[in-house]
């Protein structure tokens, strides 16, 4: 896969992993209310939007792949980067177009640009009829028929505890073998570029139980990995008396037990050695050595964190709030690799022109990257986000056009990276779960190693959910590519 630098915010080098994607749901299946829904931005939103599909549908809604039939569209939003706003923005005055010639159709705006944007959406631009929150899920039946009564519907409330555990999400577009577990909400950082603790609220925590009472289910059907995913699952943290984790840190010696990331994490690997165990996001502050060595313990917990470090400087660290400096995050990094060895995946986030950020500063970006040797790597320019800490206190000074040479010369050093770390699994045997078919052949199988890199082999008949030994013959930044070991 090629990067080509073209007036974007954002580049994912490798295949592994696209941080901006669309889904939309099944066939109908004939009832008479349909719904279309399309997901913006992280991983977290695709879990929302399977979350609302199981609400609609205990409602009377199925999910359809054709917006033209729908009686219900929703897009589910990201504010993270300006990027996704546009896009967003784009495809509501496609939508609204259509809603001239179908005039009953409802449409809505769901997560963080409805929580950021609410009155413009609603009052200003008249472009939706309903605005909803990521907490306010459940209400959408209500705000829904409101709507269809001629009255704006609207609930952008942020809760302190809502987790939706109870709900069994609808897997959209699902390849039937890989699935999302959603086992926090909220994030209490204050990342200053960052407008998700704004958006998605405090932090609090799933009950434990649920989460793996839903990685069985999802065994059972026949599901062979699950990704748990929350805005920093390290720090995830419940009782049974709390699962807000600023209330439980304050009377922690006052309840039964707690549970934190580690031990959820073995609890999950527990469910079956068939059944492979990944996690997003990490950290840094918060990836402990004791989440390392449970990764160690067992086999099913894949050998890849996800560790943005966003900057390679510490005065810029400073100022985005991470809560860390260089030299912390390297030493995390060397204990990713004491404990699990050179082979464990690690990739990261990166901004290129963060505020008042000098060439200096630029090139410690690049010097860390060289230290760290990622795997792959999402990489942006610094887009100002209305709200943010960083929009209240410093000036965007850094010309795009220095951002966008910046962020090339991430990019560059990062795909350089890529391919040495690939040509290091030339030659190894490895055990690859089958996805499916290949984007480019059908004659060739696409699988996932426990590092999270694609690996392509070619067809022999194999089955998606299958565990294949394979040997990597050769490889590109991107990809690699091997043959099954008889």
């Amino acid at each position: 896969m090629e990067n080509i630098i073209k007036d974007i915010d954002i580049i994912a080098p490798v295949e592994a992993q696209a941080c901006d994607f669309k889904t939309t749901g099944d066939e109908n299946t004939g009832k008479s209310k349909k719904l279309y829904i399309e997901s913006y931005g992280c991983q977290m939103n695709f879990s929302d939007s399977e979350i609302v599909a199981s609400i609609m549908k205990e409602n009377g809604y199925d999910t359809t792949s054709d917006f033209e039939e729908a009686d219900v569209i929703f897009l589910n939003t990201c504010s993270i980067r300006e990027k996704a706003e546009l896009t967003v923005r784009k495809r509501l005055s496609q939508f609204n177009s259509l809603k001239k010639s179908k005039p009953e159709m409802t449409i809505g705006v769901l997560g963080c640009m409805a929580e950021r944007l609410k009155e413009k959406l609603l009052e200003e631009e008249k472009i939706v009829d309903v605005v909803v929150g990521p907490d306010a899920y459940r209400d959408l039946p209500n705000l829904i028929s409101s709507a269809e009564d001629g009255h704006k519907g609207v609930n952008t409330f942020l809760s302190r505890e809502e987790t939706y555990a109870d709900i069994s999400p609808v897997r959209l577009n699902s390849n039937g073998v890989s699935a999302f577990i959603s086992i926090m909400r909220g994030c209490d950082n204050m990342c200053s570029f960052c407008v998700v603790p704004f958006t998605r609220g405090r932090e609090r925590s799933r009950d434990p139980y649920s989460i793996v009472e839903e990685a069985k289910d999802l065994f059972v059907k026949g599901y062979k990995e699950v990704t748990l995913l929350g805005q920093n699952v390290d720090s995830y943290k419940w009782s049974p008396e709390e699962n807000n984790k600023a209330r439980l840190n304050k009377k922690e010696e006052e309840v039964s037990a707690v549970i934190n990331f580690a031990h959820l994490l073995e609890m999950v690997a527990k469910v079956s050695p068939q059944l492979r165990v990944r996690f997003s996001t990490s950290h840094p502050k918060d990836i402990t050595d004791e989440v390392l060595f449970t990764m160690k313990k067992y086999d099913n917990i894949c050998k890849y964190i996800h560790l943005p470090v966003q900057s390679g400087n510490s005065r810029v660290l400073e100022m985005m709030n991470r809560t860390y400096d260089r030299e912390w995050y390297l030493e995390r990094v060397s204990k990713i690799r004491e404990i699990l060895g050179l082979e464990c995946g690690i990739s990261s986030d990166m901004i290129a022109g963060f505020c008042t950020e000098t060439e200096e500063e630029h090139q410690d970006t690049l010097t860390l990257m060289d230290i760290v040797q990622y795997d792959f790597s999402y990489m942006f320019f610094y887009s100002e986000r209305p709200g943010t800490l960083a929009a209240k206190k410093y000036k965007d000074d850094i010309p795009l056009i220095i951002k966008k040479r910046r962020l090339a010369e991430i990019i560059e050093k990062q795909n350089a990276i890529s391919l040495k770390r690939n040509n290091l699994d030339v030659g190894k045997i490895q055990e690859i779960l089958i996805e499916g078919t290949s984007k480019r052949s059908e004659e060739q199988l696409k699988g996932r190693n426990s590092a999270n890199k694609v690996v392509i082999i070619p067809n022999h008949q194999f089955d998606k959910g299958d565990y294949v030994k394979v040997k990597i013959t050769d490889c590109s930044a991107a990809t690699l590519f091997g043959e099954v070991v008889s």
